[in-house]
């Protein structure tokens, strides 16, 4: 599978753990959601939330399995791994939604399951 270059830059962008890279594919208006916790609405505060996510890790890596462009979203599936603090790693899969354009996402839900990220075993 070839994702398109736009899509190959967004998690370029997350794997660098660059919030301002990242949040620059979204809309000023921008809901994210991660996970099973609360969306987060706007810009700036996606911004923070992610660079303080990017911030309890010590990297992340995303391998894409796969990608569809669909009229107004764009869906794709593949597997993160994580890199922690304390040198372990965890890989799980992933599944992404973004509702709108290239460069011009109005809505990002990512469906994941990491609590055992943050585990202390």
């Amino acid at each position: 599978m070839t994702a398109p270059d736009w899509l190959q830059g967004l998690f370029q962008a997350i794997d660098a753990r660059d919030a301002d890279a990242f949040v620059a594919y979204l809309t000023e208006d921008a809901v994210l959601r991660f996970g099973n916790a609360p969306p987060v609405t706007g810009r700036a505060a996606v911004r923070d939330t992610v660079a303080a996510f990017f911030e309890a890790v010590a990297g992340v890596s995303h391998r894409l399995l796969d990608a569809w462009e669909v009229p107004d979203a764009t869906i794709c599936r593949g597997e993160v791994t994580y890199r922690r603090h304390d040198g372990r790693t965890l890989t799980v899969p992933f599944a992404n939604i973004m509702k709108g354009s290239r460069e011009a996402i109005r809505e990002y839900v990512i469906y994941i399951d990491q609590s055992a990220l943050f585990s202390p075993v």
